[in-house]
């Protein structure tokens, strides 16, 4: 797995082999196949500086110190069900 890391400021949608796009924002990284840097139009946003290339598994020190660390859950207030009340007033 190559990671690679959006250069811009703004959205790319990054076309990748078999037909499959990846959505990035500004600034952010992702993870490809390493046979995908070979696919023609990836290499043309890499020509172009949109987009870089970083090696095998790499990390970017950029979110504090590197560690990779996975959603611990919601970021926001999650209801606890679909249209029910609790009790109160009706």
């Amino acid at each position: 797995m190559k990671t690679i890391t959006n250069k811009t400021h703004r959205p790319l949608s990054v076309p990748l082999p078999r037909g499959k796009t990846l959505f990035l924002g500004p600034g952010k990284t992702g993870q490809i196949a390493s046979e995908a840097v070979e696919h023609a139009p990836l290499k043309k946003m890499i020509d172009a500086g949109e987009i870089e290339v970083l090696g095998e598994g790499h990390v970017p020190l950029a979110h504090g110190r590197g560690e990779k660390h996975a959603p611990s859950g919601p970021a926001g207030p999650v209801s606890g069900g679909a249209g029910r009340r609790s009790s109160g007033d009706r």
